[in-house]
């Protein structure tokens, strides 16, 4: 992509949402500093207790990464080699990852074109006796429908996981907050995301004690107490610096996702007659907006975003290559061809910027270069 010009108003601006809490993190970063207790002090648990209760947990379990919340959790109900676990080609690779470190089979389902999360009716046509794990994920900030999942699960026997590593404070359509449904839920703390450490954080979200307490073990080599190791476990903590820094971001979360829904409606009005595809905007709090995702008909999104750029608009795309089609994939089987929704919408979306400290005037000034770029 040709840039004519430098980017004003960028995808994510990481440093303006820093610029509104920075006389709050250092000196949180210089207490832990100070106390040098590192790993699993006094930050971590108390995020871990503030974070279940934001989600409406019995238990938060916070870990090194969302990929780690996703891995540890797939291992503590015993998904392993022959199983398999249903999930979607439509998201971050590190969904499928977990379930490879598994060495379990991920099978990969079609989403529903409206909302872009996983199809029920694709999930049910995959089941079969060696199903150990549903696996939905909760994209872009939209909760997935989760009654017919979990009904579908408990009439099987099949365990569902949340993957919610971009849904943070969105709510379900069978009450309360993503990742408090099924077995578990997970979330990624990446710098971008609504919830962001600076660096790589994440958690787990349960209302099971016997898992919980497993979780808690995993992350930390699977020690009981110091240096005794009942099972193997992982290097996977939270660190105490990054728990400081969620902690104070986690008081503003509401807001911050607050100011993203007034955004994307923002946007919903300035862009309405426009071709593009806007994402819906549901009535019922189930989407935080962690990523405003567009859809540009045809193959004209490339330069669509070329014409952005030189007006100085940063855009993004999540994600170019579904996973069935990515090589690292290959060995699973899957050709082109076999989800045609998900390799419909591919080629198409568009993430415009979004993060809360984005002013009308900006949103303003974004709609008025996508028109042009349609043009």
């Amino acid at each position: 992509m040709t840039i004519a010009t430098k980017i004003q108003i960028p995808l994510v601006d990481l440093k303006a949402q820093y610029a509104t809490i920075r006389d709050e993190v250092l000196p949180a970063i210089e207490d832990v500093l100070e106390g040098m207790q590192l790993t699993i002090g006094p930050n971590v648990r108390a995020f871990d207790e503030e974070f279940a209760a934001f989600c409406g947990t019995k238990h938060s379990i916070g870990v090194g990464s969302g990929t780690d919340a996703l891995q540890l959790v797939i291992r503590a109900l015993g998904v392993t080699n022959g199983d398999e676990v249903i999930t979607v080609s439509h998201t971050f690779f590190a969904t499928v990852e977990a379930i490879l470190y598994a060495n379990a089979r991920p099978v990969l389902v079609d989403i529903d074109e409206k909302t872009l999360n996983i199809s029920l009716e694709a999930i049910a046509a995959a089941i079969t006796p060696r199903t150990k794990v549903i696996m939905p994920v909760h994209l872009y900030g939209r909760t997935v429908d989760m009654k017919p999942i979990l009904a579908l699960a408990r009439e099987r026997n099949i365990q569902v996981i949340e993957d919610a590593c971009q849904a943070h404070g969105a709510t379900l359509d069978v009450g309360g907050r993503a990742g408090s449904t099924g077995a578990a839920g997970c979330f990624s703390f990446y710098c971008s995301k609504n919830l962001g450490a600076y660096g790589e954080a994440g958690a787990i979200t349960t209302n099971d004690d016997r898992l919980a307490a497993e979780l808690r073990s995993l992350r930390e080599h699977g020690q009981s107490t110091r240096y005794y190791h009942p099972i193997v476990g992982y290097n996977a903590r939270l660190d105490e610096i990054q728990a400081a820094i969620l902690r104070i971001k986690l008081r503003r979360l509401e807001g911050w996702n607050a100011r993203r829904l007034a955004i994307a409606k923002h946007y919903d009005q300035v862009l309405a007659d426009t071709e593009i595809i806007r994402p819906e905007i549901p009535d019922d709090g189930r989407h935080v907006f962690h990523c405003y995702v567009v859809r540009v008909p045809g193959q004209g999104r490339d330069a669509f975003r070329d014409a952005l750029a030189a007006d100085g608009i940063g855009t993004g795309i999540h994600y170019p290559v579904p996973i069935h089609l990515q090589e690292a994939a290959h060995f699973l089987g899957y050709r082109k061809g076999d989800l045609p929704v998900t390799e419909k919408v591919a080629p198409e979306v568009v993430s415009l910027p979004m993060y809360p400290e984005l002013t009308d005037a900006q949103v303003e000034t974004v709609a008025d270069a996508v028109k042009r770029a349609l043009r």
